[in-house]
């Protein structure tokens, strides 16, 4: 607990493992297998229990309760762990879940994202780098949110759907089938609705990959997601286009969201 800094009113069980420059707010409770890596804040009012490890720099704000036992009826109090990244921003009552035995028993987080008020990451969730969950958003149990991914608030994502590198989900929405990469999805079934142009832009994506992507983006809709990656999988293509077609070829037993018919 080396330059620690931890309220009196904090509780701290045996075995916790605390890094450097740690900060435990008041009424904090921190559980026997946590382990909180060097820099990690905790305001107030947070729980940390079960197996679970916060990177560096991570600040978790008053009320969440990160690490607790999945909401799964088939959870029967196997091992299970939640891998939280580094320099991360968990807000107000966020809450995080461990994984189950069926689903390979690790949530994972990465790093720099936020999870604005309310969000919820369930079991069995990996979670990829620089992700954004606004306020309320829920993300049910073995999804799959890869890098740069954002779900507006109040929105849903089902269990078992993948959300590809830099997509976009629009408030309230509920999404119920897999998100290409770079999509811009949204309305209360969630439909594919274009390409999340303002992502592509704050990537620095330019005018010719755009329109590359859009392209590729009219082909998909003119037929099967997957007949048409798989004929265009030995094309030249750009690194978006290859991250589309490379995820549209992935494993999932799920369809995909669709434009919507003309």
């Amino acid at each position: 607990m080396t330059d620690s800094r931890i309220h009196p009113s904090a509780v701290i069980e045996p075995g916790a493992q605390i890094g450097a420059g740690v900060e435990i707010g008041p009424f904090c409770v921190v559980g026997a297998q946590v382990s909180l890596a060097a820099g990690v804040v905790l305001k107030s009012h947070v729980v940390v229990t079960g197996e679970t490890v916060v990177g560096p720099d991570t600040v978790i704000f008053p009320f969440a309760s990160i690490g607790e036992i999945p909401q799964d009826l088939k959870f029967r109090g196997e091992r299970a762990r939640l891998e939280i990244g580094a320099r991360n921003r968990i807000r107000e009552y966020v809450t995080m879940n461990p994984g189950t035995e069926g689903g390979g028993g690790v949530t994972r987080v990465g790093d720099d994202g936020l999870f604005m008020a309310g969000a919820h990451v369930a079991h069995d969730c990996q979670i990829g780098n620089k992700v954004i969950l606004v306020n309320n958003a829920s993300v049910a149990g073995h999804c799959i949110l890869e890098d740069e991914v954002i779900v507006g608030g109040l929105s849903g994502v089902h269990q078992f759907v993948r959300i590809g590198r830099g997509a976009m989900i629009g408030a309230v929405t509920m999404v119920t089938a897999d998100v290409i990469p770079y999509g811009l999805v949204q309305g209360p079934r969630g439909h594919l609705d274009g390409l999340n142009l303002v992502g592509l832009k704050r990537r620095g994506a330019g005018r010719a990959e755009i329109a590359a992507l859009r392209d590729l983006l009219h082909a998909l809709g003119g037929g099967s997601f997957r007949d048409t990656a798989r004929s265009r999988a030995g094309d030249e293509v750009s690194p978006m286009e290859r991250d589309v077609l490379d995820f549209i070829l992935g494993p999932s037993e799920r369809s995909f969201l669709a434009p919507k018919p003309a």
